[in-house]
């Protein structure tokens, strides 16, 4: 941005980078030129600043398809000043001094670049419908304008360069647009809702599956336990077969340690029977040879050895008579009261 500073009868200039200055005094050209810095008069001196840089235009404006349908269309513009002396002189880009008016030739380049646009969109637009606008409408207005605008002679004339042309939008009305969008929008739903719907029966058919699967886990599962039962009762079955042929040959072996065992006892006992008829036998065949009175004396030797157990002896007159007639009888040789004794 250029800057001025005002002295008493006398300025001086510095300019910008971007700004193309020229300084007009009586009509005559004194200065001109990027990046100028001079001093002038302000009584008899015009500046003027014209912009070099690339400048955006952005526009905006509203044409009607053959259909008659209203669509607005958005584009931008870019330009810049290739002849600055040309632009000074058939543009305000005067610098104003301070409490002025600011200079309107930026607004005037805008309604001309505004007006070429509008005027060649309308025309393109009109020859085609809404649906054609808006398929193909942003290219061709896009080559249309770029066209229009290069070579337009008032442009050229005036030293504007046309840089490019942008479309950016060409848009119906926002309820026709909703209308328009209704039948994509519905397709778009009606496929996600096809979509949900062969996830959820991708779903089902998963769970069924799943179902099918663990509900044959558990058949199989009831079939191994049915197997597992069966196998466990006929094992206690042979357990308990085994046990009780186990019990049997165990009475039957214990029967016979028992018929042996009372055998063996009833042998025993015959035998001692047998030895103590034997003994029995023999003794009562010595005592059969026996007088009286010597049986008597070893009945009483015998009743001597158990004399702690006797509580009474009863002694009868026959005993005793017959005792003392066997004592005072004569002996036999051979019988002595010692032989007795013994």
């Amino acid at each position: 941005m250029a800057s001025i500073k005002r002295y008493p009868w006398i300025s001086h200039f510095l300019g910008s980078p971007t700004g193309y200055v020229v300084h007009l005094q009586q009509g005559q050209v004194r200065h001109q030129g990027v990046g100028q810095a001079f001093w002038f008069r302000p009584a008899n001196s015009v500046l003027s600043e014209v912009p070099v840089d690339d400048q955006e235009l952005p526009t905006l404006f509203h044409a009607i398809t053959r259909d008659h349908q209203d669509v607005s269309v958005q584009a931008n513009v870019t330009y810049r000043f290739v002849d600055p002396v040309s632009v000074s002189s058939r543009l305000d880009f005067g610098l104003q001094p301070a409490g002025s008016a600011p200079a309107t030739g930026r607004e005037q380049v805008a309604t001309i670049i505004g007006q070429l646009c509008q005027s060649h969109a309308i025309d393109q637009i009109a020859t085609t419908t809404l649906s054609e606008a808006l398929e193909r409408g942003v290219s061709q207005l896009r080559t249309i304008l770029s066209d229009a605008l290069r070579s337009d002679a008032r442009l050229l004339s005036t030293g504007i360069e046309i840089l490019g042309v942008q479309v950016l939008a060409v848009r119906p009305e926002s309820d026709v647009e909703r209308a328009l969008q209704t039948p994509v929008r519905e397709q778009l739903q009606s496929e996600a809702d096809r979509a949900v719907y062969e996830r959820r029966a991708v779903a089902v058919e998963r769970e069924r599956t799943i179902s099918e699967n663990e509900m044959a886990s558990q058949i199989e599962l009831a079939t191994r336990r049915e197997h597992l039962v069966a196998q466990e009762g006929a094992n206690a079955r042979r357990q308990a077969g085994e046990k009780a042929a186990a019990g049997l040959i165990e009475a039957q072996a214990a029967a016979e340690r028992q018929g042996i065992t009372t055998s063996a006892e009833a042998n025993q006992i015959r035998l001692v029977g047998e030895a103590a008829a034997a003994r029995e036998a023999a003794t009562m065949e010595v005592y059969r040879g026996m007088e009286q009175a010597t049986l008597l004396a070893l009945a009483l030797r015998e009743a001597a050895g158990s004399l702690p157990n006797i509580g009474n002896l009863t002694i009868t007159p026959d005993l005793l008579s017959g005792a003392l007639a066997g004592l005072f009888r004569e002996a036999p040789a051979a019988v002595t009261p010692t032989a007795i004794a013994k």
